[in-house]
């Protein structure tokens, strides 16, 4: 088994035996069958993202913190490179229906957007929630405040929407990337 997944469903146990619950009881406060639960923490093989994010505000924890094991600051931003983080692990192999969830709060459904060369950049927005972008394919450049940061194939950004962002393409060829808002 990768270690890196494994890492994850321990530390999703982690967070279950903090708050207090037993394997059925966590299952049943999100919803999801005791016996797929309990596969979950034992391989971490087949968890969606949407189900790690859905633990991650139940139990008012950083996303990024139970995929990484290290605490994002939403203040600002989290970059993750192409192979030096756990971000990329959990995305590959997932469709991306499987990104989108409902429960109390709001995912949208990802979406992949291209940008050409040409086209203008957009003006800065800001939502509230919290904002997921991994670069499909090319260079984009995302915009959070007054940072740029480069996003090459592979890498990610975690970050706080309520901050002015934007997104172009960063080179001569057009980039696609994915985007997944969670709506607070």
């Amino acid at each position: 088994m990768d270690d890196e997944i494994k890492e994850i469903a321990l530390r999703i146990a982690g967070l279950r035996d903090a708050c207090g619950y037993t394997q059925e009881e966590f299952a049943k406060e999100l919803g999801i069958d005791s016996e797929l639960y309990a596969s979950y923490e034992a391989s971490g093989q087949d968890i969606p993202i949407s189900v790690i994010y859905q633990i991650s505000k139940f139990c008012n924890v950083d996303f990024a913190e139970i995929l990484t094991g290290e605490a994002a600051n939403l203040t600002t931003y989290h970059v993750v490179r192409k192979g030096q983080g756990k971000v990329i692990d959990r995305i590959k192999g997932y469709y991306f229906k499987d990104l989108a969830y409902r429960f109390t709060k709001k995912i949208m459904q990802p979406l992949l957007v291209t940008i050409d060369p040409s086209d203008k950049p957009v003006a800065l927005v800001t939502h509230k929630g919290e904002e997921f972008n991994l670069c499909m394919s090319g260079k984009v450049i995302v915009v959070i405040g007054d940072k740029e940061i480069e996003l090459d194939e592979g890498d990610s950004v975690y970050f706080d929407p309520n901050i002015p962002h934007g997104q172009r393409c960063g080179s001569d060829v057009p980039a696609t990337f994915l985007t997944m808002i969670a709506e607070i």
